[in-house]
């Protein structure tokens, strides 16, 4: 159901922004659960599977291949089991990790799928401006970049960015290019000593990235707190959302539980540590998480998200890495949940709250 703005009506009773993991899921659970495709406008500039399928694809996942195939499997409009490709994740062993890329592309291929069961707009959504009309007691216009289109409900599946430090005296490696080994390979030199600030999934990728691939002179971790790695227990993983996993977690004990190499210092991130290391560095890499893509809502740009339901406002959800949940772990202790899989499983518990709302 590949139509322009211009093809059809401009309101409709639930819009998705955003095409990546989260905007999939929520796509799929929403017609999972009765919701007329013509009813839902689901708006994305490219509809490549987001960030995952166009800037991470050569990235290592830290999420196991069995739930990367459970996810495929769980809505039946994503026509999964009617799939005859053969993608080299059905090949792999389900207990290990992967490169991203084997993951986007069945992405691509459920993507197809669901836009021919939804309206799709191919442009960028830029603001949402709630007003109130007859049939409901509130509603959303959405400013596209050559219309504008009604809606009574809007999922906010936007993504997030890389942050960045911005430390003076250095010239910054984007993560975006840190994380990719052909590109980092033509920011660094070998001569170079960079300093990685960070001590996650992605810190440690790039620093053995800098190490075995493009064979610095040095590398500097800057690091807040000690290495974690995801502890596997009787039905649930402690660290689950804060852990190494996978190959980089093996990598990790080996190289730097153990092992570490001399050309890899580690230090604490303070601000001495920073004076006394930094000048010594020519290039940083921020490796210190990521901030969520915002669109303006009523002219207010930081939204906050009730991370129990999604709620932001009446009518107004937000999934995915932009707006995660938020649980506690049978430790007690409250971690935001990231992944493909907790994405899909967060909405099936959600969604039908959502549609059971007045809006």
């Amino acid at each position: 159901m590949k139509e322009s703005t211009q093809q059809h009506s401009a309101q409709f009773e639930w819009t998705v922004v955003g095409a990546g993991p989260a905007g999939i899921a929520t796509v799929g659970r929403l017609l999972d659960a009765g919701v007329n495709g013509k009813s839902i406008a689901w708006i994305d500039p490219h509809f490549t599977a987001g960030d995952f399928g166009t800037k991470w694809r050569s990235v290592s996942s830290n999420t196991r291949v069995g739930l990367f195939v459970k996810f495929l499997h769980e809505c039946k409009s994503f026509h999964f089991d009617q799939c005859d490709k053969k993608f080299a994740l059905h090949e792999m062993d389900p207990l290990k990790t992967c490169e991203l890329s084997s993951m986007a592309d069945p992405l691509q291929w459920v993507t197809d799928q669901l836009r021919e069961q939804v309206v799709c707009i191919q442009e960028h959504a830029s603001a949402l401006n709630s007003h109130k009309s007859l049939a409901h007691a509130r509603a959303w216009d959405i400013t596209l970049e050559s219309s504008l289109i009604t809606s009574h409900n809007v999922v906010l599946a936007l993504g997030s960015q890389p942050k960045s430090l911005n430390l003076p005296g250095v010239k910054e490696v984007s993560v975006t290019d840190a994380l990719n080994a052909q590109r980092l390979s033509q920011c660094v030199l070998p001569s170079d000593t960079v300093a990685v600030f960070g001590a996650s999934h992605s810190a440690i990728l790039i620093i053995r990235l800098l190490l075995e691939n493009c064979k610095v002179k040095r590398v500097v971790n800057f690091y807040r707190s000690p290495l974690r790695y995801a502890e596997y227990l009787d039905g649930w993983i402690r660290h689950d959302d804060t852990g190494l996993k996978g190959t980089t977690a093996q990598w990790a004990r080996e190289n730097i539980d153990v092992n570490c190499p001399e050309n890899l210092e580690r230090v604490l991130s303070t601000p001495e540590n920073h004076a006394k290391h930094l000048p010594e560095c020519t290039k940083a890499v921020y490796a210190v998480g990521f901030t969520p893509r915002m669109i303006s809502v009523d002219g207010v740009s930081d939204l906050k998200h009730n991370p129990q339901n999604g709620v932001i406002a009446r009518g107004l959800f937000g999934v995915g890495i932009a707006f995660p949940e938020a649980r506690a772990n049978r430790d007690g202790v409250v971690e935001h949940r990231v992944g493909l899989w907790k994405f899909m499983e967060y909405l099936g518990e959600v969604v039908p709250l959502w549609l059971a709302r007045k809006t």
